[in-house]
C-alpha cells in the first residue's frame, strides 16, 4: 500500500533539494553554516514581524519568538538589522536592463537600417537622452559606466558607444550575478507560494519543459535556439509592460512589480554500465 506524504514531509523534502545548489554555492564563497544560520535567523524575525502580524496590532518581539523557535532575547537582537540590502542591487539590475532593451527596440535611437546605432553621450538622441526615457533619474554617466563595466556597452575611438548585447548580463561582475540569485529566485519562490495558497483561483504562470536522457551532441544546437527563441519572447513582452508603465490615462491607484523569468538548466547524467552480455 501506497501512502500519500503529508504536506510537512512534502515541504522538507523540498527544502532539502532547494537547499542543496544553495550550500554549494556558499561553499563555494567560504560562508560557513554558523553565518548561514545567522542570516537565517534574520529572515525568520524579519518575516515574521512583517508579514505574519496580527491584524491591527503592533508587531511584537513575544509573538515573533512563537512563530520562529528563537528566545525573545535573540528576537530583540536580530530585530534592528535590515535583512533587504541586496535591493539595490536589483534595481540597479533593472534600470540598465530597461536602458538595453529601450537602446535595441526604440527607432529614435536607431539607424536608417533599424538597427541600434552608435550613441553619442549628449544630444538629443544620445545615450544620455535613452537613459533618462528609460531609467528616471539615474544619472547618465553611472549607467555608462555600470554597462561599461559588464560588457553590455562599448566605446568607441571617437567616444561613441556601441551596444554589445540586448540584455544585461553581468559576465564579469560576480557580485551583480550573486544579486541576481537572490532576486530572480526569490520571484520564483514567491510564484510557487502564491499558487499553493491561491493557485485555484489566482494562478500565476509556472511551467518548464524538461526531458531526462538529451544525447551531449545535442545540447549546443538547443542552448542557442532556445536563447534566442527566449530573449524574443522577452522582448516582446518587454514592449507589453513598456507600454503599461508608460500609460499616463491609466488610473492612479495600487501598483505592481510585475515581469516574466526564463532560465536555462542542464544537469549531466551518469551513463550506466552495461553488462557484457547484454546487446
Amino acid at each position: 500500500m501506497t501512502t500519500t506524504p503529508s504536506v510537512d514531509t512534502a515541504l522538507q523534502r523540498a527544502i532539502q533539494h532547494l537547499l542543496r545548489p544553495l550550500v554549494r554555492l556558499l561553499l563555494r564563497h567560504g560562508v560557513a553554516f554558523g553565518a548561514f544560520e545567522e542570516m537565517a535567523k534574520r529572515i525568520y524575525v524579519d518575516v515574521a514581524l512583517k508579514d505574519f502580524a496580527l491584524p491591527n496590532r503592533k508587531p511584537t518581539a513575544a509573538r515573533a519568538a512563537v512563530l520562529t523557535g528563537l528566545t525573545r532575547k535573540e528576537v530583540q537582537r536580530l530585530r534592528p538589522h535590515d535583512p533587504e540590502r541586496g535591493d539595490e542591487v536589483s534595481d540597479r539590475y533593472s534600470r540598465a536592463a530597461r536602458v538595453l532593451t529601450g537602446w535595441a527596440r526604440d527607432t529614435d535611437f536607431h539607424d536608417r537600417h533599424g538597427a541600434p546605432r552608435l550613441l553619442e553621450l549628449e544630444g538629443d538622441t544620445g545615450f544620455a537622452a535613452l537613459v533618462r526615457r528609460y531609467s528616471g533619474d539615474m544619472p547618465a554617466r553611472a549607467m555608462l559606466d555600470e554597462l561599461l563595466r559588464v560588457g553590455a556597452v562599448e566605446q568607441q575611438a571617437d567616444a561613441r558607444l556601441q551596444l554589445v548585447t540586448r540584455a544585461f548580463v553581468p559576465h564579469r561582475s560576480a557580485i551583480d550575478k550573486i544579486g541576481i540569485l537572490g532576486s530572480d529566485v526569490a520571484d520564483l519562490i514567491t510564484t510557487i507560494d502564491h499558487n499553493l495558497e491561491h493557485g485555484a483561483t489566482d494562478p500565476r504562470f509556472q511551467r518548464k519543459v524538461m526531458y531526462h536522457s538529451i544525447p551531449a551532441a545535442g545540447l549546443a544546437g538547443f542552448r542557442s535556439a532556445s536563447a534566442a527563441k527566449a530573449q524574443t519572447l522577452l522582448e516582446k513582452l518587454d514592449v507589453m509592460l513598456a507600454a503599461l508603465d508608460a500609460d499616463d490615462s491609466a488610473p492612479t491607484g495600487p501598483r505592481a512589480r510585475v515581469g516574466l523569468g526564463i532560465y536555462y538548466f542542464e544537469e549531466s547524467l551518469e551513463v550506466p554500465e552495461r553488462n557484457g552480455d547484454t546487446p
